[in-house]
């Protein structure tokens, strides 16, 4: 019986196995994410996204331009445009050849990615990516881009205030309808400004920029194209309306005869207000 107690109280011999004790020692070190490294992983993914500018793979349309994945598109197309006029006058046509090639992978990069939703924080998508789906089939056609809330007003306000004067006078030798169109080239050059991609100003010798008239001319020839085009084309619908009742062997309603004036302005009026509003 105190054997039996004695077992019972008996606390049994712990032994411990030297493997128990042995410390686990790291062969690999971890170290804090630098900025660096983040940097080179958000190039390492554009890279990956937009695709190699040669057939190694060892650069890619980032470094070849020069410029930060996260970098606006409008920052990254003026260090474009800047690097391509001096490869261009330096007669390097394989680096200005590379350069537009990388810029075209970089513009399909960020197309896909606005596409997808994909962007960097804060990052704002260029109009011209944004638009660039809607973009028309000749290079110089109306562009879609929708003005704002209070441009389209006042576009609204002119359109109404020379129609009016149009009904009013009945007869006013199409002055109406020139204060319109020159209202108009007006409304449109100041768009393009607005819509006008950022460029490197490039001086002369005596300090001017030397592309700012070339880019100013750009902009009043498109305008005058655009306001011009939609007076056009009014007077020709006008004709083709008046044409197409004289084939049929209709009789011309004298109302509709005699109001030309008031019908093309009229009609060039609300083309000029779609225009200035919604296109470019």
């Amino acid at each position: 019986m105190a054997l039996a107690i004695s077992n019972t109280l008996n606390c049994p011999k712990l032994t411990f196995s030297q493997r128990n004790f042995r410390p686990t020692v790291s062969t690999s070190l971890r170290f804090p994410r630098t900025a660096a490294w983040s940097d080179r992983k958000i190039i390492c993914a554009a890279a990956s996204a937009a695709g190699s500018s040669n057939s190694d793979g060892d650069l890619n349309p980032y470094e070849v331009l020069g410029v930060s994945p996260i970098e606006k598109f409008d920052s990254i197309k003026a260090t474009y445009t800047k690097k391509r006029k001096e490869a261009e006058m330096n007669g390097d046509e394989a680096t200005a050849s590379r350069l537009e090639k990388a810029y075209d992978e970089v513009m399909m990069a960020q197309l896909t990615n606005r596409k997808k939703g994909v962007t960097f924080g804060s990052f704002k998508v260029s109009k011209e990516i944004k638009y660039a789906d809607k973009q028309p089939i000749i290079p110089w056609g109306p562009r879609f881009t929708k003005s704002s809330k209070n441009d389209i007003r006042i576009n609204l306000a002119i359109s109404a205030v020379f129609t009016a004067w149009i009904i009013v006078k009945r007869s006013a030798e199409y002055k109406p309808l020139q204060f319109l169109a020159f209202a108009f080239v007006y409304r449109l050059f100041e768009k393009l400004k607005s819509f006008e991609s950022p460029a490197t100003p490039m001086y002369n010798e005596e300090g001017e920029d030397t592309g700012e008239g070339l880019r100013m001319g750009k902009r009043l020839i498109r305008s005058l194209a655009l306001v011009f085009g939609c007076v056009a084309f009014s007077s020709l619908a006008y004709t083709f309306i008046l044409n197409i009742i004289e084939f049929a062997g209709g009789f011309i309603p004298a109302l509709l005869y005699n109001s030309q004036e008031l019908i093309i302005t009229t009609l060039s009026a609300v083309m000029l207000y779609i225009m200035a509003s919604y296109y470019r």
